[in-house]
């Protein structure tokens, strides 16, 4: 979805879940536990052994370990473009003091429906499945990230609401553009039919 706003506003987007990926290398013991403790993990190794309950309880958005990277990283990029950072592991919380207003931060949350059929039909590809999980049985892990994801959008939705942001639930029923406007909006982007395509997304 933030790909089409991205495209129909000339936006930049910022993929967080790429960007985490250099973030581990980045983390120390002392600043990051949560995150240096996944550094050199085994596939699945963080959810062995865990219920979904601990598997959430030790992720690092959860301790604020997250939100700096992600600061240091859009402060680094050219403001010449309005940036779209799409990325499941910030909380309000975190977000809030860097916002000048409600209208720059919506949270997309997915139903427990549509985010079962969309894992479902990732992991459904073995070697994802491994690459994830290693040897483990990939049901098995499935049905606890379902759990632990269920607890995070309790507390995402927990917290915007205390916050005063805006939550938009998700469920594949509504046409993609019915959506990107509503975010649009909400976001008070402006429209820009006539930018040029970029490809540096």
């Amino acid at each position: 979805m933030t790909m089409a706003l991205a495209r129909r506003h000339d936006a930049r987007r910022y993929d967080g879940d790429r960007a985490e990926h250099d973030w581990v290398p980045r983390s120390t013991q002392q600043r990051h536990p949560h995150l240096h403790a996944l550094s050199g993990a085994a596939p699945g190794q963080a959810w062995a052994g865990r219920s979904a309950q601990e598997v959430f309880q030790s992720m690092p958005s959860m301790h604020g370990e997250m939100i700096g990277f992600l600061t240091e990283d859009l402060l680094a990029l050219p403001d010449d473009r309005i940036v779209l950072v799409d990325y499941f592991g910030v909380l309000p919380r975190d977000v809030a003091p860097l916002l000048t207003g409600f209208h720059q931060a919506v949270f997309l949350l997915p139903s427990p429906e549509f985010r079962r059929r969309v894992l479902e039909m990732r992991y459904a590809d073995r070697l994802r499945a491994r690459a994830a999980w290693g040897s483990r049985d990939p049901e098995e892990m499935l049905a606890k990230r379902l759990a632990r994801d269920t607890l995070w959008d309790e507390e995402v939705r927990r917290q915007a609401a205390a916050y005063g942001l805006r939550t938009v639930s998700v469920d594949g029923s509504r046409p993609l553009d019915d959506l990107v406007a509503e975010v649009a909006t909400h976001l008070r982007l402006s429209q820009a039919p006539d930018a040029p395509r970029r490809t540096d997304e």
